[in-house]
C-alpha cells in the first residue's frame, strides 16, 4: 500500500483544515517546498497535494507552488483542487505533476471527464468527497443526492482506474477512517482505493494495509506526530 503524506495549500502555504471547513484553519508550514522535501528525504514514494484555493476558484491559484514542488521533488507528485478543464490538466502536466484529481468536475461534468480519460488515461484520478455517503462538490460546500457507491460505479463504467476517498466528516479529526465505508466501496468496484480522511495512528494504517487498499492519504496524524512517516512506511512494507 502506497503512503501518501498530505499538503494542503492556502494562500502559498501549507495548511489543515478540521472537516474540510476553511475557517478552522492552522499554518503547519509557511514553506510548502521545504514540507515536500522533508516528507521525500523521510522516504515518502508519492505526494498528495491539494489546492484548496483552486478547489473554490475552479482554477490550479496555487500552480506557481505547485509547479516548484513538481520540479524539486524526485517523487511522484498528484494534486488535486479546481481542475475543471483540460487546460488545467495539460498546465499542470506539463510542470511535472504526475497524476491529476478530478474531484467536483467529475459528478458535475461527466463530459469533461470523458474528454480528459481518453486524452491522459491513467495519470486522471477521480476524489470521490462524501458528507453522510452523499457526494460533496465545490470545496465541500455543497451536498450532492448522488450516493458515493453509486458514482464510483459510474466512473468505474467510464474507465477510471484509482478513486480517493474521503470520508469529510473524518477529514482533520484524527477519529479513524470510516472503514465501513471503504469496505463498502472496496467490495462494489474493481478500481484501486486511495483511503483519505482520519487517519490517527499507525494501527489505522495497518488495518487500511489489510483490507488491500491502494493507497492510504495522511496529513493531520504526520503533522501532530501521531504517526511517524518512517514508522509507517515500514508497516506496510512488512504486514
Amino acid at each position: 500500500m502506497l503512503i501518501f503524506p498530505a499538503i494542503d495549500l492556502k494562500n502559498g502555504r501549507c495548511v489543515r483544515l478540521y472537516q474540510g471547513q476553511f475557517e478552522q484553519e492552522t499554518v503547519v508550514n509557511e514553506n510548502p517546498l521545504q514540507q515536500a522535501l522533508r516528507f521525500e528525504q523521510l522516504g515518502a514514494k508519492v505526494l498528495h497535494l491539494v489546492d484548496l484555493d483552486g478547489a473554490l476558484d475552479g482554477t490550479p491559484t496555487n500552480l506557481p507552488v505547485i509547479e516548484q514542488i513538481a520540479k524539486t521533488l524526485r517523487i511522484p507528485v498528484q494534486v488535486g483542487g479546481g481542475i475543471r478543464s483540460l487546460e488545467t490538466i495539460a498546465t499542470l502536466l506539463s510542470v511535472g505533476v504526475d497524476r491529476v484529481i478530478i474531484g467536483t468536475a467529475a459528478l458535475l461534468d461527466p463530459a469533461f471527464l470523458r474528454a480528459a480519460l481518453a486524452a491522459y488515461g491513467e495519470k486522471i484520478v477521480v476524489g470521490i468527497d462524501a458528507k453522510e455517503e452523499y457526494v460533496a462538490t465545490r470545496g465541500w460546500l455543497d451536498v450532492s443526492d448522488v450516493h458515493y457507491i453509486t458514482l464510483a460505479k459510474q466512473m468505474e463504467e467510464m474507465g477510471v482506474k484509482t478513486i480517493v476517498f474521503t470520508d469529510i466528516s473524518r477529514d482533520g479529526t484524527l477519529a479513524g477512517p470510516n472503514f465501513e465505508q471503504l469496505a463498502s466501496l472496496q467490495s462494489a468496484v474493481a478500481v484501486n482505493i486511495v483511503a483519505s480522511g482520519g487517519v490517527s495512528s499507525l494501527a489505522d494504517i495497518e488495518k487500511l494495509n489489510r483490507m488491500n487498499l491502494y493507497g492510504v492519504i495522511t496529513g493531520k496524524a504526520l503533522y501532530d506526530g501521531k504517526v511517524v512517516l518512517e514508522e509507517a512506511l515500514e508497516a506496510v512494507k512488512t504486514c
